[in-house]
C-alpha cells in the first residue's frame, strides 16, 4: 500500500464549468462526490483565488500600457508670497489734494498653466509593451487554469485514494472476522486437548495483528479525507465524508487509451505548453522593445500660461489677460551613444528569447515523461490486477480446504496461518492493482480531456 502512495504523482490542466456549491452544516453528515469537491475547490481554494488575483492585476497593467499611448495633460497653479524688507520706494497717489506715498514690502505672485505631453513615435515602444502586456495577461489566465488543474487532479489522487482504503477496511475486517473465529475454535480445541496454549497463542496474535491493520486502514483514510478537506478550505469541527460510488472490476479491465493519442491531445490544451508558447511571443516582444533604444523618438508638447503680481497696477483680471501666453513643440530625440546599454538589453533579450525556446521543449519533454508514467503505470497495473484475480480465487479455495482441515483437527495451526496470511496478501494485491489502474485511468483521461471525470465509476 505505501508503494501505491508513493507512486501518486501530481500533474496540471485546463478548468472545468464551475458552479457555486453552498456548504450548509445540517444536522445529517454531508457525503461529497468527487464533483462537488472539485466545484466547490474551484471556488474557495486559497490558492486558486490568489491566482486569478494576479490575472486582475495583469489586465490593470495593459489598461495601463494602453493608456501610456494617450497624451498626458496636467494643470498648475502656484500662488507665492514675496517680502523686500530694504525697500525704500513705493508708489504715490493724490487723492483730494492729498498727496500719498505707500511703500509696500510684501507682495503676492500668481502663475497658472495647464501642460501637454505626447509621445508621438518612440520605436514603436510603448505599442509593443501594450502587445507584451496582454499576453503576460493571456499567461496569467493560464496559470489559473494550471493552478486549478493541479487541484483537481490531486482531488481526484485523493478521492481514488479514500475509495481504496474503504474497499481495504472491508477485506482487513472480513479477515479480522475470519482470526476472531479460528481464535475461538482454537479456544474450543485447547479445552478438549486438541491444541496447546502456544498454537492458541499465535491465533490470537494473529487476531491482534488483524485488528491493527484495521485501525492503521481507517487512520490512512482518515488522513486522506483531512487532507481533502484541507484542499477545499472546509474549516470547521464538522466531519468530512465522502460518497463512496461502487466500482466495478470491469472499470479497471477498460480500454486503456494509446499514449500518443494522450499526448497529442494534451499538447493543444494543456496550460502550461500555451504559456511557454506565449513566453516565446513575449521574449519576441521584447527583443523589438530593446532595439527600440537605437531609434529616434518624437514628442509633441504645448502649454498655456498666465500669471498675477499683487504690485502690478493692473487689476487681478487685466493681469491674467495680459501675461497669458501659449506654446506648442516638436521634440526629436535621436539617441548617438548610450554606453552599449541598447546593445546589452537587445542581446540580452535575445538569450531570454533561446530560454523561452528550451522552456517549451523541456515542458513538452515533462508533458510526454508524466503520461508515459501514467501510462506504464496504469498498464502495468491492469495486468498485475488480472493476475491477482487469478490467484485470489486460487488462496482463497486453498484457505478454505486448510480452515475446514483445522476445523478437524487434520492440518497445524502454522499451515492455515500461512494459508490465511496468502489469502489476505492476494486480497491486497488485488485491491492495490485495481484502484491504481483506475487511478491511472482517470489521470490519462484528465491530460487528454481536461478534467478527471466527475463520476469514478465510469
Amino acid at each position: 500500500m505505501k508503494q501505491f502512495i508513493n507512486k501518486i504523482k501530481v500533474g496540471t490542466k485546463g478548468m472545468i464549468p464551475l458552479f457555486l456549491f453552498a456548504f450548509i452544516p445540517t444536522h445529517a453528515q454531508k457525503q461529497w462526490t468527487m464533483q462537488e469537491c472539485i466545484d466547490y475547490a474551484m471556488q474557495n481554494n486559497i490558492t486558486l483565488q490568489k491566482a486569478r488575483l494576479s490575472q486582475q492585476s495583469a489586465v490593470e497593467d495593459v489598461k495601463g500600457s494602453k493608456g501610456a499611448l494617450l497624451p498626458t495633460v496636467s494643470a498648475s497653479a502656484n500662488q507665492s508670497l514675496g517680502y523686500r524688507p530694504w525697500q525704500d520706494t513705493g508708489s504715490t497717489t493724490v487723492t483730494n489734494g492729498m498727496v500719498n506715498t505707500k511703500v509696500d514690502k510684501t507682495y503676492l505672485n500668481g502663475s497658472y498653466g495647464v501642460n501637454a505631453q505626447w509621445t508621438v513615435w518612440n520605436g514603436n515602444k510603448n505599442t509593443n509593451n501594450v502587445k507584451l502586456n496582454k499576453l503576460s495577461g493571456q499567461q496569467a489566465e493560464l496559470q489559473v487554469a494550471e493552478t486549478a488543474n493541479s487541484i483537481q487532479e490531486r482531488i481526484a489522487q485523493l478521492y481514488v485514494q479514500i475509495l481504496y482504503l474503504d474497499e481495504s477496511i472491508k477485506v482487513s475486517k472480513a479477515s479480522l472476522e475470519t482470526s476472531q473465529k479460528n481464535e475461538e475454535r482454537g479456544k474450543e480445541m485447547v479445552e478438549v486437548g486438541k491444541m496447546s496454549k502456544a498454537d492458541l497463542a499465535q491465533l490470537t496474535a494473529q487476531r491482534a495483528s488483524d485488528e491493527y491493520n484495521v485501525v492503521d486502514a481507517q487512520a490512512q483514510m482518515a488522513n486522506y479525507k483531512l487532507q481533502l478537506k484541507q484542499l477545499l478550505e472546509l474549516t470547521g469541527e464538522e466531519e468530512f465524508d465522502v460518497v463512496i460510488p461502487q466500482t466495478t472490476d470491469d472499470q479497471a479491465l477498460a480500454e486503456i487509451p494509446a499514449l500518443q493519442n494522450v499526448y497529442q491531445q494534451a499538447l493543444l490544451s494543456r496550460p502550461e505548453i500555451e504559456s511557454s508558447k506565449l513566453a516565446i511571443e513575449s521574449s519576441d516582444l521584447n527583443v523589438k522593445i530593446a532595439k527600440a533604444g537605437w531609434l529616434p523618438s518624437l514628442s509633441l508638447s504645448g502649454s498655456f500660461s498666465t500669471s498675477t503680481n499683487s504690485l502690478s497696477s493692473n487689476g487681478w483680471s487685466n493681469q491674467m489677460k495680459t501675461n497669458f501666453s501659449t506654446q506648442a513643440g516638436l521634440t526629436l530625440s535621436v539617441p548617438l551613444f548610450d554606453g552599449r546599454q541598447t546593445r546589452t538589453s537587445v542581446n540580452k533579450a535575445k538569450i531570454q528569447r533561446q530560454q523561452a525556446q528550451l522552456d517549451l521543449q523541456d515542458q513538452q519533454k515533462t508533458l510526454y515523461q508524466t503520461i508515459e508514467g501514467y501510462w506504464l503505470d496504469a498498464n502495468t497495473n491492469q495486468q498485475r490486477f488480472r493476475a491477482a484475480q487469478t490467484t485470489v480465487e486460487s488462496e482463497q479455495q486453498s484457505y478454505d480446504l486448510l480452515a475446514e482441515k483445522f476445523n478437524l483437527g487434520l492440518t497445524n495451526i502454522i499451515e492455515l496461518m500461512n494459508g490465511k496470511d496468502k489469502l489476505l496478501s492476494a486480497q491486497q494485491n488485488r485491491l492495490q492493482s485495481k484502484y491504481q489502474t483506475i487511478l491511472n485511468q482517470q489521470l490519462l483521461r484528465f491530460y487528454s480531456e481536461g478534467r478527471p471525470t466527475p463520476d469514478i465509476t465510469k
